[in-house]
């Protein structure tokens, strides 16, 4: 159920949450501020979801594309988007775009899930104009472990890691820079650049 619901987002449920105009909004300006985007950028969402977020972030003017590994999200944020975004079916650890694609990378909440974590921050870094890239990942810190931000069994199928520990991940995955640019009790944002 955890995995259909959350980490692997498929049925009727999946799409009424993910699919809903103000999924993980809470979560939206930090991450837009962070980044701070123009008409000039090209922004890939990875684990767009339903593609909320994407819509919010296209108002700045950006070009923008969406990957999400749950086919069934894919459909909810190509219909939600249309032929604003490009949206495509991927692994996060295996990207189907040419290197330095795109200026930004975003990925809300679904660092969570990652198994391999520094496979997806170099696939994030590869994908990343390496001159003017930048990468804003929001995931859930591990004081959330058991709350209602991440409840049991839910909280099992994720990766909690410590604001130094994803500094080191993504300086392990070749990014020249990486902080924590917005922290709270329930979630961190870890910022990095080429």
């Amino acid at each position: 159920m955890t995995d259909r619901v959350a980490r692997r987002p498929s049925g009727r449920r999946a799409r009424e949450t993910y699919g809903a105009d103000d999924a993980h909004s809470f979560l939206w300006e930090p991450v837009l501020a962070t980044l701070a985007l123009g008409s000039d950028d090209r922004l890939l969402d990875v684990g767009c979801g339903g593609g909320a977020f994407l819509r919010r972030a296209l108002e700045s003017g950006c070009a923008g594309a969406g990957l999400d590994h749950s086919r069934d999200m894919v459909r909810v944020a190509q219909k939600k988007l249309g032929a604003a975004a490009w949206i495509v079916h991927a692994e996060a650890e295996a990207m189907p775009f040419p290197d330095g694609e795109f200026t930004a990378v975003s990925s809300l909440v679904a660092f969570f899930f990652f198994a391999e974590p520094v496979a997806v921050l170099r696939e994030m870094r590869r994908v990343l104009d390496p001159g003017r890239g930048r990468v804003a990942i929001m995931t859930t810190a591990p004081e959330a472990e058991g709350s209602p931000a991440a409840p049991h069994p839910l909280a099992t199928r994720g990766h909690f890691h410590s604001d130094e520990e994803l500094v080191r991940l993504a300086l392990a995955a070749g990014f020249s820079t990486a902080g924590i640019a917005h922290r709270e009790e329930w979630a961190q944002l870890l910022v990095a650049q080429p």
